[in-house]
């Protein structure tokens, strides 16, 4: 007999933590079963021991599976069920051919809860939040619709979409944020080491300074003083407002205030809206019923007020009504033109393909909108950057001129 740790939700939604007796993780799983408790983790006690007592190495390496390594297994995944190769053999497959040891740990989790039983979304919901909750929701609809070779694809091919967006995102933003850093960088180095050095001239005058001259002053002899207590501040308030953005409150209340700012509102909510089309095209192509589809890609618009705001809408098309109109009351999300494509494509039965050239066309206008933004931005940061080296300047040029009736 082996002794195997467990984590699981009672009746109640608690979580219960014990340790139980079993002959096999299939025995183990069926006596929590009659336990009236739905596991969440299982593992072999002597496993869970020798993990915790290498918890301090392990604090240095990467427990989560990368983007990268989650695409590549769900393609490999899709290409082998489309062979024909059998669930639990595939999974083994792509344990052994993955070059991370992360995966391959996470890859070894679900091939074992596969074989004790359990099907691909539940072993992939009860792996430790490594999958996101649409993913495993796309899985569950193709295992369900007996298409999850087809289903596997289309994820993959979303996440190298994704992955794609993210990086022309990520490139376009380099040139300001370079901007940024060469600015804070002189600064410092004007207010540290430039403007001490005049403090020392106009106070062996004497002379009263100007209040520009003063402020800046002011400013050098804060951070000259309090240089690492300022940088101590800043780090803290960075991170209490990281912390603040991943609270349930805090995320709304954040992606609120994003949504509101000009042009970048605009950017982020035609970002969930390619989202959800492509989701929602990807799923009814496929043979997903339409009130499935819509809870699926509901949950992949990716920003919580907007996800809410469309609360009603799988409600009212379960009622009868047409996908447009149930749409209609979310116009910070679709557009009257969009609402009118879906509406048109619903009457001639190409809703799939509608949704998935408006998330094309959609992505292409995104690209131009952030290459617009990106190209605003950086004589912006230009413009601020020389506005605070020219404010330095003058507020230190301003006294010299009075400085001759002192010297008098």
């Amino acid at each position: 007999m082996m002794e195997f740790q467990y984590r699981a939700l009672n009746t109640e939604g608690a979580i219960s933590e014990g340790v139980l007796s079993a002959g096999s993780r299939k025995e183990a799983l069926r006596k929590l079963e009659i336990m009236g408790l739905d596991p969440v983790r299982v593992a072999e006690k002597t496993i869970v021991e020798k993990t915790e007592s290498n918890a301090i190495p392990n604090l240095f390496q990467r427990k989560k599976v990368s983007s990268s390594d989650l695409e590549s297994f769900t393609r490999q995944l899709s290409s082998l069920l489309t062979a024909g190769v059998p669930l639990s053999r595939a999974l083994n497959i792509i344990q052994r051919e993955t070059s991370s040891s992360v995966a391959r740990e996470k890859w070894k989790e679900i091939h074992d809860l596969v074989i004790d039983g359990s099907s691909l979304a539940e072993a992939l919901r009860m792996s430790s939040g490594s999958f996101p909750g649409v993913y495993v929701a796309m899985v569950q609809a193709g295992e369900t619709g007996g298409f999850l070779d087809i289903v596997l694809g289309q994820i993959a091919d979303f996440q190298s979409r994704e992955r794609d967006l993210k990086s022309r995102t990520a490139s376009a933003l380099i040139y300001p944020l370079v901007l940024v850093v060469l600015a804070t960088s002189v600064l410092t180095f004007l207010l540290t080491f430039f403007i001490p050095r005049f403090k020392l001239i106009f106070e062996g005058f004497g002379a009263k300074l100007p209040l520009p001259t003063r402020i800046v002053v002011g400013l050098s002899g804060i951070l000259t003083h309090y240089g690492p207590f300022v940088a101590i501040i800043i780090v803290v308030s960075i991170l209490l407002l990281r912390k603040w953005i991943q609270s349930e409150h805090g995320r709304r209340r954040w992606q609120t205030w994003l949504l509101k700012v000009p042009l970048l509102g605009i950017i982020l909510s035609r970002f969930a809206m390619t989202r959800f089309c492509r989701m929602l095209g990807t799923l009814v192509a496929s043979g997903v019923p339409l009130i499935s589809a819509l809870s699926v890609a509901r949950e992949s618009i990716g920003n919580q007020n907007l996800t809410d705001a469309m609360g009603n809408v799988i409600d009212r098309v379960r009622q009868g009504e047409s996908l447009a109109s149930s749409l209609s009351d979310c116009r910070a999300l679709f557009p009257g033109s969009v609402l009118e494509m879906i509406a048109v494509s619903e009457e001639s039965g190409r809703l799939d393909k509608e949704l998935l050239r408006i998330a094309h066309e959609t992505e292409q206008e995104l690209d131009r909108r952030l290459r617009t933004a990106v190209s605003l931005l950086e004589p912006l940061m230009l413009f601020i950057m020389a506005g605070f080296i020219g404010t330095i300047f003058i507020s230190m040029v301003i006294p010299i001129f009075s400085l001759q009736e002192y010297i008098k």
